[in-house]
């Protein structure tokens, strides 16, 4: 397929764009682009606003999207699963011995993947300077000799970061090969969605947009708020990110790491094509990533019970949200994907034959940059145009 350099809208969906291009009317609201497919064909694919200060968001500008690469990397997985390589049901640690230390040895690749692992926690996990996490192996060596939160024997338990280093690493355990690798071959090119990056070709990083602001929670430093929240019931929130989280997320090297929990690095188009297959019986331009049964049985929930670290009920299907915001009635509540902090996203809808990719480099509201309205904004308008389609 050849995808024009220009911006393209289908005229079904003018509301939609109309409604994006209101999110980046001044400098200060940073920028974003915007994709959608209906039935495995665009219907959108615009952006708008500054990649960063003076430099206007381009067609090949991408952006991080923070947790929005927890449903990339569960992709990979339930190809694997599908050829027979994994289920769902075995222990972690019959692809993995290493994971069964510490009471690990029965925990299921289903409850990995329903953050019912009990390895939420990555604050202390490697003592010393931040950046020792740029270090995935040795993180996720940690993770392996960790001891299980007792509490996820009761409900899940938002593993904020340390999700994409465990899913990383049993797609490496399973395969061999390096779980980049696997993402490239069996997803990223086949569905021409190059854009899938967690490790960030040096030719390349030019194009990432700049983040903004500086992540704080409530006006408050991120290592202040983390102390004060620490004796709260928020506390477990706070432990999923290591000290000098706003530091980590900011410095270059990041993009040296392979942190499918918060490092992915995305086009909204490349997102769109890979949820556009999901959303589509699985196949997008004769390309079949999953089959039809597959895609049931993983975006089904699984478990909505209150999360002891999110401190709400959150609807988990496998690897991904079994909605992509907060529900309620105008959400689209057949679709799936995953979100990321600051409002970046993704989703496929069935019901509809509708997905959507949305980044952006503007973190959340004024007070936080933790998240917004933004995704749920245009995934509502969005599946209601798709249904009138």
């Amino acid at each position: 397929m050849t995808v024009s350099a220009a911006q393209f809208v289908d005229r079904r969906f003018a509301t939609l764009v109309a409604e994006f291009d209101r999110l980046f009317r001044r400098p200060t609201d940073g920028g974003g682009a915007l994709a959608v497919y209906l039935h495995g064909e665009p219907v959108v694919d615009v952006w708008a606003g500054y990649a960063r200060p003076q430099v206007p968001w381009a067609r090949d500008t991408v952006a991080m999207a923070y947790s929005t690469g927890k449903g990339v990397a569960s992709t990979v997985l339930h190809r694997l699963a599908e050829q027979g390589k994994v289920a769902y049901d075995e222990p972690v640690a019959t692809y993995w011995p290493e994971f069964g230390a510490a009471g690990k040895e029965r925990i299921t690749v289903r409850e990995l993947l329903t953050h019912r692992a009990g390895l939420h926690r990555l604050r202390g996990l490697l003592p010393g300077a931040f950046d020792r996490f740029f270090d995935d192996a040795a993180v996720t060596a940690a993770l392996a000799a960790a001891e299980p939160d007792p509490r996820r024997l009761v409900t899940s338990g938002y593993h904020g970061i340390t999700f994409g280093h465990l899913v990383a690493e049993l797609i490496q355990q399973i395969t061999g090969t390096e779980f980049t690798e696997v993402l490239r071959t069996e997803i990223a090119e086949p569905l021409a969605a190059e854009e899938l990056w967690f490790r960030v070709p040096e030719a390349e990083r030019d194009r990432i947009a700049t983040n903004f602001p500086r992540l704080t929670v409530a006006g408050m430093s991120w290592e202040n708020s983390s102390r004060l929240l620490g004796r709260t019931r928020f506390a477990a929130a706070m432990d999923t990110t290591p000290k000098g989280f706003a530091e980590l997320v900011s410095d270059p090297r990041l993009h040296d790491s392979v942190m499918p929990g918060v490092n992915g690095v995305f086009s909204a188009r490349s997102l769109a094509r890979l949820y556009g297959a999901l959303a589509n019986g699985g196949q997008l331009d004769g390309y079949q990533l999953l089959r039809p049964e597959t895609i049931t049985a993983i975006s089904e929930r699984q478990i909505f019970t209150p999360d002891y670290v999110l401190a709400l009920r959150i609807p988990w299907a496998l690897g991904y949200h079994a909605v992509p915001m907060k529900p309620s009635k105008a959400d689209p509540i057949s679709a799936f994907g995953h979100f990321g902090l600051g409002g970046s996203g993704a989703f496929a809808d069935p019901v509809t034959g509708m997905s959507l990719g949305f980044v952006t480099n503007r973190l959340g509201g004024r007070l936080t940059p933790l998240g917004d309205a933004r995704l749920a904004r245009l995934g509502a308008l969005a599946h209601n145009l798709a249904k009138a389609a």
